[in-house]
């Protein structure tokens, strides 16, 4: 993973916010791997901007809630979605983009064939030192 500063952070401070920022990450694989609606919307503020990856736009965390808890349920059935962490771009000390890749992968860990991977763009937040989903663009990568 690479990362890039625009503000004079020690380097132990940066670690520490990318290690939590990895968390949401890996909380949000969790929702999904797990089928949990309520955790996964938990992550976005209130007033959080969705892009799904077929360019439904969802607004605030009320959209995001009813669009999640409607597509989430019995979509883990036949698949398990990974997500790794492979770039933080810190644009203030509160504020990161984060690029995602995520794979698709059998409920046994082998690759499905013919699944195309996500790229998304996470765009994060700490606000009372928490991070949280602002802006969020997931990306469908078609290779050929």
């Amino acid at each position: 993973m690479t990362t890039t500063d625009v503000f004079d952070v020690d380097d132990q401070d940066r670690d520490a916010e990318i290690t939590a920022i990895r968390q949401v990450v890996a909380t949000l694989e969790h929702s999904q791997q797990n089928e949990l609606p309520e955790e996964f919307v938990g992550l976005f503020r209130s007033d959080a901007l969705w892009t799904t990856a077929h360019g439904l736009r969802l607004v605030g965390r009320e959209e995001i809630s009813v669009f999640t808890h409607r597509v989430l349920p019995g979509a883990m059935t036949d698949l398990r979605a990974t997500y790794e962490v492979v770039h933080v771009l810190f644009i203030r000390p509160d504020v990161a983009a984060v690029k995602v890749r995520q794979r698709y992968l059998t409920p046994q860990g082998a690759p499905i064939e013919g699944q195309h991977e996500g790229s998304p763009l996470y765009v994060m937040a700490k606000e009372a030192g928490q991070w949280r989903l602002v802006a969020c663009q997931n990306t469908t990568v078609l290779h050929g």
